[in-house]
C-alpha cells in the first residue's frame, strides 16, 4: 500500500501543478475577453465630462429653488421686464445660484444670463449660455412646465447642454458627437414620417412687432396637415420634447439664444434636423427654430416657408 501511495501523491502533485497555470491563464483570456467587449453604459461618456456635471450640479441647486418657490407663490415678486415678458425673484436667485457655481469652477469663461446680460472674461474660448427659468409664466399662474437651460458654447458652438425640468425631476442632456440623454437613458427622436401623424409643438407670438398674421397663418396650415398642435410655454422643454420623441416637430420665433441653446443640442444629438426658418444652420442668431424628425423636416420648411410675410 505505501508503494502504491507514493506514486499516486506524485501524480496527484503533478497535476496540481500543471492545473495551476492552467487556470491562470483561463483567468487572463476571460480577462482579456473582457476588455475587448467591454461596452460603457451609456451615461458614462457624459459623466466622464468635467464640465457637463458642474452644469449638471448647478441645473439641480437652482430647480430646487424653483420647486421649493412653486409651492407658495402668494408673496411672488413679480416685475415686467416688456409687455408679456415677465421675471421674478425666483428666476434672479436661480441665475446667480448657476452663475456662482459655474464661474466659482471656471473663472476664465464668459457668461451670458437671461436677466444678468454678459459677464465674465471677454473674447473667451467658453461661455455659458442660461436661461435661469424657462417658462416664468407658467411659474407664475401654477403651471408646472418650466425649466432651467444651461448651455456651453467654444468658440461659439454648442458644446456641452442640460435642461432639468424640476417639476418632473427630468435631467436632459447632451455633449456634441456623444448623443442626448434623459436621466442615464439614450434618447432619439420619432420616426413619424407623414405630417399627417405628426404631433408639432410651437409657440405664440406675444412681442410689439411680431408678425402676428404670418404665424397664423402658418399655423392654420400645420392644423390642417397634423394630427394636432401643443404649445405648453418653455422652448427649452418644446425641444427636449422632440428630441425624446413625444413631439415630432417643434417651431418658433422671436426667441433669444439662451431660450434654446441648449435644447437644440440636445434635439440635434437625439437626431433632429435643427435649422432657422430658411433651413440654414443660424438659428442661435435669428431667433427662429425648427427642430423635427427627418421625414417631416422638409414639409414644415416648405409650410413656413410658404406662409412668411
Amino acid at each position: 500500500m505505501a508503494t502504491t501511495t507514493k506514486p499516486m501523491a506524485k501524480t496527484t502533485k503533478a497535476t496540481d501543478k500543471k492545473r495551476a497555470p492552467r487556470s491562470t491563464s483561463r483567468k487572463s483570456a476571460e480577462n482579456g475577453d473582457q476588455k475587448k467587449h467591454y461596452r460603457p453604459a451609456p451615461s458614462l461618456p457624459m459623466q466622464n465630462e468635467g464640465m457637463l456635471n458642474m452644469a449638471i450640479k448647478a441645473a439641480r441647486d437652482a430647480g430646487k429653488i424653483q420647486v421649493i418657490a412653486f409651492r407658495d407663490r402668494s408673496n411672488l415678486q413679480i416685475s415686467n421686464k416688456s409687455l408679456g415678458d415677465y421675471v421674478t425673484e425666483v428666476d434672479k436667485e436661480c441665475e446667480r445660484v448657476i452663475v456662482e457655481t459655474l464661474k466659482t469652477a471656471y473663472p476664465d469663461h464668459a457668461f451670458l444670463g437671461e436677466e444678468t446680460g454678459e459677464s465674465g472674461k471677454k473674447d473667451a474660448e467658453y461661455t455659458w449660455v442660461i436661461d435661469p427659468l424657462d417658462g416664468t409664466t407658467n411659474f407664475i399662474h401654477g403651471i408646472p412646465q418650466f425649466a432651467v437651460s444651461i448651455a456651453l458654447l467654444k468658440n461659439g458652438q454648442p458644446l456641452h447642454a442640460v435642461v432639468y425640468h424640476a417639476m418632473a425631476n427630468e435631467l436632459f442632456t447632451a455633449t456634441k458627437g456623444k448623443g442626448a440623454y434623459l436621466d442615464s437613458r439614450r434618447i432619439r427622436v420619432s420616426g413619424c414620417n407623414s405630417m399627417q401623424d405628426a404631433l408639432l409643438a410651437t409657440g405664440f407670438p406675444f412681442r410689439e412687432g411680431d408678425n402676428y398674421d404670418a404665424y397664423i397663418k402658418s399655423m392654420k396650415v400645420m392644423m390642417e396637415k397634423t394630427c394636432g398642435l401643443r404649445r405648453i410655454g418653455s422652448a427649452a422643454l418644446d425641444l427636449c420634447w422632440t428630441a425624446c420623441g413625444r413631439f415630432d416637430g417643434y417651431w418658433e420665433k422671436g426667441i433669444k439664444i439662451w431660450d434654446i441653446a441648449a435644447g437644440a443640442l440636445i434635439a440635434r444629438e437625439a437626431g433632429a434636423f435643427v435649422t432657422d426658418f430658411s433651413g440654414e444652420g443660424d438659428y442661435l442668431q435669428k431667433g427662429e427654430i425648427i427642430a423635427a424628425a427627418p421625414k417631416i423636416f422638409p414639409e414644415m420648411v416648405n409650410v413656413i416657408q410658404g406662409r412668411q410675410a
